[in-house]
């Protein structure tokens, strides 16, 4: 046990050196894997054990044993249950067991004035029994049902929760600590994916942008919120996957993307949480937007050319990504090996870099796994500094600023109640049990907003 504590020691301090600026002792692996894959690379039936769980414990732990990650290499389920009680439009099982996101509209072109006045009021209101046809009903009715999602969701979340901690401990995997972990999407990104879709937000970018780029603007508050932590911290991370930025021509990027999705990045350094962006697609022609975001900014990439890539951002922010997981598909195991042996002499010189994928390991006959195991235990065997503990290279920008916030208003909606705001309406509360009562009853508020 002792032994497995040091290793989860010396990990964590990897990824605490690229958060402070300094050459790690080596390189930091990654490589994640889906709870999909899991149940598939243990011969379970698929649909059936997503809603189950059964010998879900022994498939995630076999799965463990497949790779040289130092982060705990199983990503987020999604439960089925809740979706189905909610009859989720947006989250759909398909026949063969994985989860699906099809593409819905549920805001109208004509919504936007009613959605930029309060966004969480219109989410609540409008679009939740839109994307949820079970909630297309009477309130009553409306209210059981999502009583039973939540408690749905949570059941299953508490089961993974509890098999996560047991992984991370038998394994001495590092993982960001859970009270400083968050998930957000940029503005526009949100609008596209969950409210107009893709067809829906292009033509609307076309036919009225100033409306757009104000939703966008009233939407920064409820992003803040979601995707701040109780604990916010420089070795936290809160997660924002970026899809629409390559499908956009440069000129609506910088009109309308840019301003919130850079001031809300920003928004998050000022509160110390690191943001760790996905950047889907191909991002190469905005490499110059993103080096301007806050310093120490993780990204990861799918698609470009690493050697633009460090280039460009390898002396300012920490970059991952770009190893193409089909390649551990098609090549042989030497041939993947010398992949990850090219990318590393690219990527790792000044420190700043940690090794992953271009995706995640989702499905059986997506990668050879014996290519995966090889790869990511080579990265993890073969890439030590001889310089670890120096400072990360640095373009002489450390510390300065690029982009100005500004004004953003603070989050506001009659479906959220802030303890101050709850005790206002109840004045009766005994002054003695105040405190306890308060940190209970806030929990509860921000696990159902936490739902939402």
């Amino acid at each position: 046990m002792a032994n497995i504590k040091d290793v989860q020691r010396k990990r964590a301090q990897l990824f605490h050196d690229l958060s402070d600026g300094k050459i790690p002792e080596r390189v930091p692996v990654g490589g994640n894997i889906g709870i999909e894959f899991c149940i598939q690379y243990s011969g379970l039936p698929l649909a059936k054990t997503q809603w189950t769980l059964e010998n879900i414990e022994e498939a995630m732990d076999k799965a463990c044993q497949i790779t040289g990650s130092d982060l705990y290499p199983l990503g987020p389920a999604r439960p089925p249950a809740p979706y189905q009680i909610l009859g989720s439009r947006t989250n759909v099982m398909g026949s063969k067991g994985f989860i699906q996101h099809p593409e819905v509209s549920v805001m109208e072109a004509d919504e936007y004035d009613e959605f930029i006045k309060n966004p969480h009021e219109f989410i609540m209101e409008k679009a939740l029994p839109r994307m949820n046809k079970e909630l297309d009903t009477d309130p009553v009715t409306r209210s059981i049902v999502y009583a039973k999602a939540v408690k749905a969701f949570f059941d299953y979340t508490d089961v993974y929760a509890q098999i996560d901690a047991k992984l991370i401990e038998k394994y001495g995997f590092y993982k960001i600590p859970l009270e400083s972990a968050g998930m957000a999407l940029s503005p526009l990104d949100f609008i596209a994916d969950y409210l107009r879709g893709f067809k829906g937000i292009i033509m609307d970018m076309r036919r009225y942008p100033e409306k757009v780029a104000e939703a966008c603007e009233a939407l920064m508050p409820l992003i803040l919120k979601m995707g701040t932590p109780p604990m916010p911290s420089k070795y936290g991370q809160t997660f924002m996957p970026l899809h629409m930025a390559p499908f956009l021509r440069t000129s609506d990027f910088e009109k309308i993307y840019w301003p919130t999705f850079s001031r809300t990045i920003q928004a998050f350094a000022d509160r110390g949480q690191t943001v760790f962006m996905f950047c889907d697609h191909d991002w190469m022609r905005y490499l110059d937007h993103l080096y301007e975001l806050p310093e120490n900014t993780w990204m990861a990439f799918e698609f470009g050319d690493p050697k633009v890539v460090k280039e460009k951002l390898g002396k300012r922010h920490v970059v991952a990504g770009l190893y193409p997981m089909t390649y551990l598909k098609t090549g042989t195991k030497q041939q993947c090996i010398d992949k990850a042996k090219e990318l590393l002499d690219i990527m790792a010189p000044g420190g700043r870099y940690y090794f992953d994928f271009d995706k995640s390991l989702i499905s059986i006959d997506s990668a050879n796994i014996e290519n995966y195991t090889a790869v990511t235990r080579y990265m993890a065997e073969n890439s030590y500094y001889n310089n670890a503990g120096a400072a990360a290279a640095s373009d002489g920008n450390a510390g300065r600023k690029f982009i100005d916030v500004g004004e953003i208003r603070p989050f506001r909606s009659k479906y959220y109640k802030t303890w101050d705001e709850y005790k206002a309406k109840h004045p009766e509360i005994n002054p003695e049990l105040e405190s306890i009562i308060a940190e209970k009853l806030q929990v509860y508020e921000e696990m159902l907003f936490m739902f939402f």
